[in-house]
C-alpha cells in the first residue's frame, strides 16, 4: 500500500512534465495548468461558457489549446485569429466535429449544420442560398412576416396598458412566421387550423431547445460504454418525431401540389418542385432536413434578439424616443413600416447590430473542426482540432470597443457594410457563415421597428430592466422580459384600422 501511495505522484508528475515537454515540443497554443488524465480541461468548464472561456483567454492568451476529454480544442477570443481562422485557413476549419446531436438530429451528418464540407455540403449551401434564402425568394414571401408582425401588434393593442410577457409574445412570431414560410401553416394564436398537430408541433420544438447543445459523451466516451447515454435515447427519440413530423408536411403537399398559383409557393413547394427535374439532389431527406434546419436555427435565435433590444430600449428611453423620431421622418404617419423600408433607417439598424455586438445570439459560434495541420498566430494546430470562436469576448474586447459594456447605437454609424477585420461578426465568417443572415436581419428589423414605430414603451415597475443572462447556447435572459405598451397618439386612427 505505500508503495501505491509513492507511486501515483510520482505518475502524476511524469504525467505533467510529459505533457508539458510534448506541448512546447508540437509549438502548440497557451494551455492552462494543469491538464487532469481522462478530462483534461473539462474541470475549467463553468456556465455560461461564453464568458468562463473569456476569463480563461484573459489569463493565458486569445489564442487558447484545451482538452476537453479527448478532443483536442481551440479556442479563440481575437479578432485577428478569427480573421486568420476564416481567410487563410477558411477551408481547413470548413469542416464540423461528429457530435451526438449532429448524428441524430442531423440525418447522421448529412444536414447542412452538421454535414462536413465536401461536394454535399456545396449542395445543401447552394439550395440554401439560391433556392430558399436568396434576396428574390425572401422578397416573395415577406407578406408573411408583414401578416405575422401585424397580428402581433393587433394582439398589443389589445392589451395596451397591461403587463405583457414579451418572450413568448416574439418566440410565437418567429415560429410562426418560419412555419409559414416552410409550410404554409401557423401553430400559435388564433386561427390555428389543426389544433392536435399544433399541439405535437410545440412539444417538438419544446424537446428540441431542451435538448440542443453537447454532450459529455461528446468528450468522454466512456461515458457511453458504461451505458450513460439518456441524452442520446432522447436525442433518438426527438429526431423520430421531428422526421415524422416534417415528412407529413412534405406528403400533404406532394399530394396537394400548389393549387393556388397567385400565392408564393412555399419553400416545400420549391423544392419539391426542383426534385421533379433533379431528384439526386432534392431528395425527401435533404428537403426535410433543410426545413429542420431552419426551424431550429431561425426561431430562438431572432425571438431572444428581440427580446434583448426592446430590453435595452427599456432601460435607455433616450435611444427609443430617437428611433421613433427617425421613423417619424422617414415615414410619417399614415402608413406601418415595411422592410423595403429598412434600408433608410439606419439608427434602427444600429441598435439591432449593437443589441447583437452585446448578446450575439451565438456567443460561441457552432464548432468547427480543423481537416489537416495548420498554424494560427504562429501556433501549431493539429488535423482533428474543434475550433470554438468566442464571438462574445470578440464583441466586449475594450481593445476594439470603446465601453463595450455601454449600449451605445451610436457606435456603429456610418459603418454600414463593413466587417472591419471581423471585430463583429453574429453570423459567423466564411464559408460556414450563416445562410439566414438575410432573413433574420429583416425578421428582427421589421419587428422592432413597428414596436417603436406603433408604441410608447414602459418598465412594469420603476426598477430597471434585469439584464441577468440565463443559461443556453443562445444566451438567453434570465427573466422573460415584461412590458407595457400603449400606441402613440400619432399612430391610434391607423392602428384603429388594423
Amino acid at each position: 500500500m505505500e508503495m501505491l501511495y509513492l507511486c501515483i505522484p510520482i505518475f502524476l508528475a511524469l504525467y505533467v512534465f510529459t505533457w508539458h515537454f510534448l506541448h512546447k515540443l508540437h509549438n502548440l497554443p497557451p494551455s492552462p495548468f494543469p491538464i487532469l488524465p481522462l478530462i483534461g480541461h473539462l474541470y475549467l468548464l463553468k456556465k455560461p461558457l461564453h464568458r468562463n472561456l473569456s476569463k480563461i483567454s484573459d489569463r493565458h492568451g486569445p489564442i487558447l489549446f484545451l482538452r476537453f476529454g479527448y478532443r483536442p480544442v481551440l479556442i479563440v477570443s481575437s479578432h485577428s485569429a478569427a480573421e486568420e481562422c476564416f481567410t487563410k485557413n477558411d477551408i481547413i476549419f470548413a469542416n464540423r466535429p461528429r457530435l451526438i446531436a449532429g448524428k441524430h438530429l442531423g440525418y447522421n451528418y448529412t444536414a447542412i449544420g452538421t454535414a462536413p464540407y465536401g461536394d454535399h455540403w456545396r449542395n445543401l449551401r447552394r439550395i440554401s442560398s439560391f433556392e430558399i434564402l436568396s434576396s428574390n425568394r425572401l422578397q416573395m414571401l415577406s407578406g408573411i412576416r408583414s401578416d405575422e408582425v401585424r397580428t402581433l401588434i393587433c394582439r398589443l393593442v389589445k392589451n395596451q396598458n397591461q403587463v405583457v410577457e414579451m418572450k413568448s409574445a416574439f418566440f410565437e412570431l418567429t415560429l410562426n412566421v418560419i412555419m409559414r414560410m416552410i409550410g404554409g401553416k401557423r401553430y400559435y394564436g388564433e386561427n390555428v387550423g389543426e389544433v392536435e398537430e399544433a399541439r405535437k408541433f410545440r412539444e417538438m420544438v419544446s424537446k428540441a431547445f431542451r435538448l440542443a447543445g453537447t454532450n459529455m459523451v461528446d468528450f468522454l466516451p466512456i461515458l457511453g460504454w458504461l451505458g450513460l447515454k439518456g441524452t442520446e435515447k432522447r436525442l433518438m427519440e426527438l429526431q423520430k418525431m421531428r422526421d415524422s413530423f416534417i415528412q407529413n408536411l412534405i406528403e400533404e403537399h406532394r399530394i396537394k401540389g400548389s393549387k393556388c398559383e397567385r400565392r408564393p409557393k412555399t419553400m416545400i413547394e420549391v423544392l419539391l418542385s426542383l426534385q421533379e427535374t433533379e431528384p439526386e439532389n432534392y431528395t425527401d431527406e435533404i428537403i426535410g432536413g433543410l426545413m429542420l434546419s431552419m426551424l431550429t436555427a431561425g426561431t430562438d435565435t431572432s425571438a431572444g434578439t428581440m427580446e434583448w433590444a426592446l430590453s435595452l430600449l427599456l432601460n435607455s428611453p433616450e435611444v427609443l424616443k430617437k428611433a421613433q423620431q427617425e421613423i417619424d421622418v422617414h415615414l410619417g404617419h399614415d402608413r406601418l413600416i415595411e422592410e423595403v423600408d429598412l434600408a433608410q433607417l439606419p439608427y434602427l439598424r444600429s441598435i439591432i447590430k449593437e443589441t447583437l455586438r452585446m448578446y450575439p445570439a451565438g456567443p460561441l459560434l457552432i464548432p468547427h473542426e480543423s481537416s489537416k495541420e495548420c498554424f494560427v498566430g504562429g501556433f501549431r494546430i493539429p488535423p482533428g482540432t474543434m475550433l470554438l470562436v468566442n464571438v462574445w469576448a470578440i464583441h466586449n474586447d475594450p481593445k476594439i470597443w470603446a465601453e463595450p459594456t455601454k449600449f451605445k447605437p451610436e457606435r456603429f454609424e456610418g459603418e454600414e457594410g463593413e466587417r472591419d477585420g471581423l471585430r463583429f461578426l453574429p453570423f459567423g465568417s466564411g464559408r460556414r457563415g450563416c445562410p439566414g443572415e438575410g432573413l433574420a436581419i429583416r425578421m428582427v428589423g421589421l419587428a422592432m421597428g413597428s414596436l417603436i414605430q406603433c408604441f410608447d414603451w414602459e418598465r412594469v415597475d420603476q426598477q430597471m430592466v434585469d439584464m441577468t443572462e440565463g443559461h443556453g447556447l443562445s444566451i438567453p435572459k434570465a427573466q422573460p422580459l415584461l412590458a407595457k405598451c400603449r400606441p402613440r397618439p400619432t399612430m391610434v386612427n391607423l392602428l384603429s384600422q388594423l
